[in-house]
Parts: structure tokens; sequence; C-alpha cells
């Protein structure tokens, strides 16, 4: 199911290079660039784990992120990962926003340069620099899932340098590695000033709430795995827990959200109803029209006019 015009991949797999919970102020970096997705309006967010994967769960599983692991039992490769999210990603959006864990520190405006910008390798440069993230669309994916060069992601990349557009922007974070622990507590305050931004934890309500942004999620995999323990696995859900969910947002509609089948040559499956796909697709429309009326009036409130 395609679910919104900008998906986001974070590979954060490797044993050698990824610092996923290296922490910098006050939150780890796995965080930090979680943060910045979401406030870009980047649904989904797939992150590759590998190194420190279940602290990483643990750290995010509230944060409506998909957790796909990478396999490699010694030496993940940061293209591995990549080709991993991507394969998951391809056809569910338009674009994909992709930045390795391992540099943080660029900021949510940069993102939204990218999103800005049409091109289908969209590559973020400070003073003729390139750096992180990377904004790919949808028709380039095979042919990055197709390569099998030596240089890894960036010969990868460079096999489309033809159709690469490069975009200028005042951000150091783009080029601003984990292992330059002094870059990292430069840029700090300066991050911290780009990643406010107000929350708002939406979710329907009539006595309690019944559907918030983590049942959304929940919706949305069992759309695409159509097994509800695939789904859960995938963001570290509970299997008793999602049903509860499920259950309780079918008694507060009053239709069916999913259908249940059971038995069959390869067992039993869960999938979304016609009227549970079309209330998914509403409450995804309704989050992003709200997402940008409130940082438009956000900016304009408290930012343009330096209150904040």
């Amino acid at each position: 199911m395609k679910i919104s015009k900008f998906g986001g991949l974070i590979a954060a797999a490797s044993k050698k290079a990824a610092l996923p919970m290296l922490q910098v102020g006050t939150i780890p970096i796995i965080k930090r660039i979680v943060i910045s997705f979401q406030q870009a309006g980047i649904f989904p967010i797939v992150i590759i784990t590998g190194v420190d994967e279940e602290e990483v769960k643990y750290q995010l599983s509230n944060y409506g992120v998909i957790f796909i692991p990478n396999q490699q039992p010694e030496h993940p490769q940061l293209l591995d990962s990549v080709k991993i999210g991507l394969q998951y990603l391809w056809g569910k959006c338009d674009r994909v926003a992709f930045a390795p864990v391992n540099v943080p520190m660029f900021t949510p405006d940069t993102l939204i340069r990218l999103k800005n910008t049409e091109g289908e390798v969209v590559t973020p440069s400070y003073h003729g620099r390139g750096g992180h993230p990377v904004m790919l669309a949808n028709r380039v994916i095979p042919d990055i899932l197709a390569y099998e060069g030596g240089d890894g992601l960036r010969g990868a990349i460079r096999t489309l340098e033809q159709k690469r557009i490069w975009v200028p922007v005042e951000d150091k974070g783009i080029l601003t590695s984990v292992h330059n622990e002094e870059q990292l507590q430069a840029r700090l305050a300066e991050h911290n000033n780009a990643i406010l931004h107000p929350v708002i934890n939406m979710s329907i309500d009539r006595e309690t709430a019944f559907f918030n942004a983590r049942l959304k999620l929940l919706l949305f995999l069992i759309s695409d795995t159509r097994n509800m323990k695939k789904a859960c696995g995938a963001m570290s859900l509970s299997y008793g827990k999602a049903w509860d969910m499920i259950n309780r947002l079918e008694i507060e509609l009053g239709y069916s959200v999913v259908e249940r089948r059971q038995g069959g040559k390869h067992g039993g499956n869960t999938v979304l109803t016609q009227r549970g796909t079309a209330f998914l697709q509403a409450y995804q429309q309704f989050e992003e029209e709200i997402f940008h009326f409130t940082q438009s009036r956000f900016q304009k409130i408290f930012l343009t006019t330096k209150i904040m």
C-alpha cells in the first residue's frame, strides 16, 4: 500500500561504524534522527537494526517506527542495510530520505529543502561538500538494488550521477560524523534549536483515546505483511496488546477493521478490510494536513516574531 509521499530510512546496523545509542545532549543519536524525520513530516520511518538492536527498540518502540534487522551476523555493510530498507519501502512512497545513523546532526529544515526539490537523487551540499541525508525517488530504487560493484553505497549513487541534483544548504550537520566528538559538541546547541518544534499527540477519542499514531502504524503493517505477528515484530509491540488495540478500535467504529482468515494450505493471515483501509488512508491525510498547518503557524507565531 502506498501510504505517503515521503518515507524515511535510517541505517543503524554496522557493528564497526554505527553508534545508535551514543548520547549527544540528553538523547541518543538514533532518536535525534527520528525526531528530525518526524518534524519534516516523513512516514513511514524504517530503521535497519543490528548493533544494540534491543536497546534501539526499547528507546523507540513508542515513536512509530519500523524495525527491520540486518541478518549479517558479524559485519553488516552499509549498502546491504540500504538495500534492505529500500526493498521494503519500494512502492510504498514516492521518495525515500536516507541517512546513516553516524550522521545525526542535520536539521529538519534541510530535509524539508530536499522534499521540496524535484529530482531522482537529491543531495545536500555545504560549501561544495556533499552530505546526508539523501532523497531518492522511487524509480531509482531498482538501480541501487541491482548495484553489485565494490564501492558500496557511494558507488551505487555514483552510477546515478547524471540524475543527481545538488542542494546548497547552510547546515554543517550534513557533514558532522559521530566519530568527531569535538564537532558533535560544537553542533549541539545549534541542533537543539533546529529541532525545536511543537509536539501534537494526535488521537481520536470518545471517553478515552481509541486511535493514535501507534495504532496507525499497526494497521499499515498489517496491510503490508498480512500477518499480525510479523506486524507486531516490526514495531516491537506485543501480540496481545495489538489485538486489544484492534478490538477496541472496532468497537468504537462499529465495523470490522481487520479480517482474520484462518487455516488454509499456507496457514491463516490477517488483512485490512476495505473500510479499514479507507479509515487508515483518511487518518493519514488528516494527520498530514494538521502537521503542515501546525508547522506553518508555529513558525509564524513563535519563530518569525523571535518570541522563542
